[in-house]
């Protein structure tokens, strides 16, 4: 799917008014047609703020030296890698030994499986990259593979060679174009049963749930990410920052937790409701749905009262 001549994702393309890392161009093959395609990084990294360890009465930053035990520092051109195959004993293998084994990268991505989009659980989902037609004379085929995947409400699956490594894609529609993912394999993930078999399977009250429901819904909204961001990273700028000005004054604030942050909730219904008022709703008038009418149990047969007579 990837040119190896091409992977090279510091390279950036100019369209349309933003920049694009450019992963590589391949081919997309659905039986015996094949569609020329570009493919695209579809993230990036957020922002970080990174430490390196500083030695304090110089300033200067720590180094690291490659040290054996018993030896002593070692040169870079004695280390090999090695695979630990028991306790303490390894296999050692060269560098050129290792690259032999290694896949080449293909250009060609053969869909040979689809599946319902539910099927794929959310924990397999690795890595997303943008596809596009790789030129004019490709754009009605892939045009038409994007409208059948739509229709059918499918995704295409398939393996790939890149970066040394094979990896299982699959490939969705997403808006004019398509999206590319690499997949985790099964033994990447761990079991959910394994977590989850202690919790109890327990019904709620129809009260609180109503409750429940009627917070989540006061508190719905279209998903805008612009709006959220790292908070971590803001007050670590604004940290270094006003260290910088302080001149190494220690500044440490007191944080206001707002309360008890106790996990153990006494009373459940109280808390529901007090959230309820913070969010501007009514806990009794407005609840998120009716309840279903209760039926009045069934009545036995009982005599009808016996007339008076005059």
């Amino acid at each position: 799917m990837i040119d190896p001549g091409n992977r090279i994702v510091s390279a950036t393309k100019e369209h349309a008014g933003w920049q694009r890392a450019h992963i590589g161009r391949g081919q997309i093959r659905l039986a015996l047609v094949s569609i020329p395609v570009e493919i695209y990084s579809a993230t990036k990294s957020g922002a970080a703020v990174s430490f390196k360890q500083i030695h304090e009465p110089s300033g200067q930053p720590i180094h690291y030296d490659k040290v054996v035990t018993g030896v002593g520092p070692v040169d870079a051109d004695e280390i090999m890698k090695g695979y630990e195959v028991s306790k303490g004993e390894y296999v050692l293998l060269e560098q050129d030994e290792i690259d032999a084994v290694k896949l080449e990268s293909k250009k060609t991505l053969e869909l040979t499986q689809f599946v319902d989009a539910s099927e794929i659980d959310v924990l397999y989902y690795e890595k997303p990259y943008f596809v596009v037609p790789a030129d004019d004379l490709a754009e009605e085929a892939f045009i038409v593979l994007r409208e059948a995947l739509k229709r059918t409400k499918k995704v295409g699956l398939g393996q790939l060679a890149m970066r040394g490594r094979e990896y299982v894609v699959s490939l969705k529609p997403c808006g004019r174009g398509m999206v590319l993912e690499t997949l985790r394999y099964a033994d990447e993930v761990h079991k959910a049963q394994g977590y989850f078999r202690e919790i109890p399977d327990d019904k709620p009250s129809e009260e609180l749930l109503e409750l429940a429901e009627a917070l989540i819904e006061k508190r719905s909204a279209d998903f805008h990410p612009q709006e959220f961001h790292d908070r971590y990273v803001d007050a670590l700028k604004d940290l270094i920052e006003r260290k910088r000005k302080s001149n190494g004054k220690k500044i440490i604030e007191d944080k206001d937790t707002g309360g008890k942050t106790g996990s153990n909730v006494v009373d459940l219904m109280a808390a529901l409701k007090k959230s309820m008022e913070k969010s501007g709703g009514a806990t009794e008038k407005t609840p998120a749905k009716k309840a279903p009418a209760k039926r009045a149990p069934a009545k036995t047969a009982a005599k009808a009262p016996a007339k008076k007579r005059a």
